[in-house]
This record gives structure tokens, sequence and C-alpha cells, in this order.
């Protein structure tokens, strides 16, 4: 007989505090709660996490999601109602959801090529009763070609998805100018660090800081890279599906 889980997510709520200076509303621990009772139950019909135990699913998807924009909920850099964010590759909906809680003046985008992880995000954000995140179907490389799209957003969230010099093709036509894409990595490398900055300089940006931390439970090593967009993006930029991973700049 199979054991049912504790589904009861910690509230770490000194962690928070301590770590990053902010904290969850008891609505958005709420909704941290009925996220990850949704995921665990879709997680039966397709693989959206392995991480189904309380505190690893609260430290490598609660609280790094909301680690990567950090600065912003500190003020350190402004990020202003109605504000478009992206997130590439979403596939679990990380780390956009847990971002549009915390930023519920914001629009976020979940981004993703596999039909039925957009088809489960929507019915979730339907029972979450979200109304600043919208799971779209696609490719990065088509979507920052589409007019609509190209140049509208002031974030975009990579974690997990590609090498970093795709990640910048992926992320940078999509951003306004003044625009800042966030990677998600785990360990960082002085050669990924040189790859970086010779594709940002070719689609118009800047490598703007490494933070490195280490996970409060586990102490993990991460590291978010922030990109800046700082002149338009040259039209060629992203190529056709699946040219930036064949032949990342």
């Amino acid at each position: 007989m199979n054991q049912t889980p504790d589904v009861k997510l910690p509230e770490q709520t000194a962690i928070w505090q301590d770590t990053l200076n902010w904290q969850p509303t008891e609505e958005q621990q709420a909704l941290f709660q009925k996220l990850f009772e949704l995921i665990l139950e879709f997680n039966q019909q397709i693989n959206l996490t392995r991480l189904i135990e309380p505190h690893d699913f609260w430290e490598k998807h609660l609280w790094d999601s909301i680690r990567g924009i950090a600065p912003l909920l500190s003020g350190k850099i402004p990020i202003n109602p109605g504000d478009k964010i992206i997130d590439i590759g979403t596939g679990g909906g990380f780390p956009g959801i847990p971002v549009a809680f915390a930023l519920p003046d914001s629009s976020v985008t979940l981004l993703d090529s596999t039909r039925k992880k957009i088809n489960i995000l929507t019915t979730i954000l339907e029972q979450l009763n979200s109304k600043n995140a919208s799971p779209w179907l696609g490719r990065a490389e088509a979507f920052g070609q589409h007019p609509k799209q190209r140049e509208s957003y002031q974030l975009a969230l990579l974690r997990a998805v590609a090498p970093p010099s795709v990640c910048a093709e992926y992320s940078l036509p999509l951003l306004k100018i003044g625009g800042f894409g966030i990677l998600y990595r785990g360990h960082w490398t002085t050669e990924e660090e040189k790859q970086l900055q010779s594709a940002v300089k070719k689609l118009g940006g800047i490598l703007e800081s490494v933070d490195g931390f280490t996970t409060p439970l586990t102490q993990g090593i991460r590291h978010c890279v922030w990109i800046k967009k700082v002149k338009p993006t040259p039209k060629q930029y992203p190529r056709s599906v699946g040219v930036p991973a064949q032949k990342p700049l």
C-alpha cells in the first residue's frame, strides 16, 4: 500500500525574511500551498517535477524562483505596475508562477513548447484563480520574431533551459531597451561568462552582473546571471527554430 506523502509546505517565515528581506503574505502562502498540491496531483499525469518532498519543493522551486527576483523585491531594480515578464521554457511553471504570486501587479507569460504542459498549467492557473499569469504554447525563436512580442517585455526568466549564450538569444530580442534577462544557473564558469559576453554583445545587451549564493536548506551553489538590453537587437536574431541550440553564438 502506497503511503500518502505529507503535502504541507513549511512556512519558513524566518528564512524568507533573513535571506530576501521579504516574506509571503498569508494569501501568498496559501497560493504556494495550493500550487504544491496541484503540482503533486498533475505530476501523476506528466512529469512536472521530481521534487515532491515539501522541503525540497519549498527550497528548489519556491525560494529559488523568488531569489532570482530579489533585486526587484528590494527596490534595487524598479518594477512598475503592468510590466510584462516572460518565463521562457517554463516547464512545470517555475520560476514564472511563484514570481507572478510575488509580483501581482505584473503580467507574466509562461512560454513552453510542450502542449501537454501548457494545457496542465492552464488548468492549474484556473484553479489558483490567477489573474496575472498566462500560459503560451510556442518556441522562443518564433516568439522573438513576432511583432507584438518582440521588445515588449521588461524581464525574461530562464531556468534550466539551455547554455547561457543560447538563453541570451532567446531572451534579448523579447526585451525592451533597459529590460533584463535573468539566467538561473547552478555552477558558473569563466568559460561560460566569456561565451555569454560575446553573445550578448551581438544581441544588443551587456552582462550586468553575476549573483552567486547558496540555498538556505541544503547549501546548494546557485547563480543568477543578469543581462541587460541596452540597444535594439539586430533583426536576424533570434535565428530560426532550433538554430540557436545547434549553432550557439
